[in-house]
């Protein structure tokens, strides 16, 4: 007797908690593209004495919460990405002197660039991962580090630059993940929503 066909599962939408536009398109490289772009507002102020790692696993964690209580049918998808010198967290930022500022002190030396990433399924799993990459600066001159600010690339980026951009040039060495210092692990996000069944092809369905 011929047995019953199989049905294959509902697919499952999956929500990018995020508004960057290089997050998105860092998953249309793996053939991912998010149901909805949800971003959730959390104050990002570092706690007292919180240290980068805690920063950016908090941030994410409550990013993915925010969004997974207005789409509890989704999987949610949230990542926060934090610029340390040492113990220093730098900001995200606002404008062009705070671009000179973070730049001043990047210049010749090596920073972490950690990001935390959350996976949230509709029944209540989560998982969690954190990736750190290193980066080296060259020694930037003053008219370099004008000259960057002044083109507005940096502005409301972790650490002041954008290392997909201009300030490639001021890179001679990373060690790690380059996607996690643009914005978002591939390695690490493949993992988990493969973790989750969720297929890098959305044409496949979810499983």
């Amino acid at each position: 007797m011929a047995g019953t066909p199989s049905i294959p599962a509902s697919p499952v939408s999956l929500v990018l908690a995020s508004a960057s536009p290089r997050r998105r398109d860092l998953l249309a490289q793996m053939g991912v593209t998010p149901t909805e772009i949800l971003p959730a507002e959390l104050d990002e102020t570092p706690g007292k004495g919180e240290l980068p790692r805690a920063l950016a696993l908090r941030l994410a964690a409550g990013k993915a919460a925010a969004v997974a209580a207005l789409r509890p049918d989704a999987l949610v998808l949230a990542a926060d990405t934090v610029v340390a010198l040492g113990r220093r967290i730098l900001p995200k930022a606002a404008d062009a002197a705070e671009v000179r500022a973070c730049l001043a002190l990047l210049s010749g030396r090596r920073h972490r660039v950690l990001t935390g990433l959350v996976l949230c399924h509709p029944d209540g799993r989560r998982q969690t991962r954190l990736a750190e990459t290193i980066v080296r600066f060259k020694r930037l001159s003053a008219a370099e580090i004008a000259a960057y600010a002044a083109c507005g690339e940096g502005e409301g980026k972790a650490g002041g630059y954008g290392i997909q951009g201009r300030a490639a040039a001021f890179v001679p060495w990373i060690g790690g993940s380059y996607s996690n210092v643009v914005g978002l692990p591939l390695a690490e996000t493949a993992q988990l929503l493969d973790g989750f069944g969720y297929p890098l092809r959305p044409e496949n369905g979810y499983k």
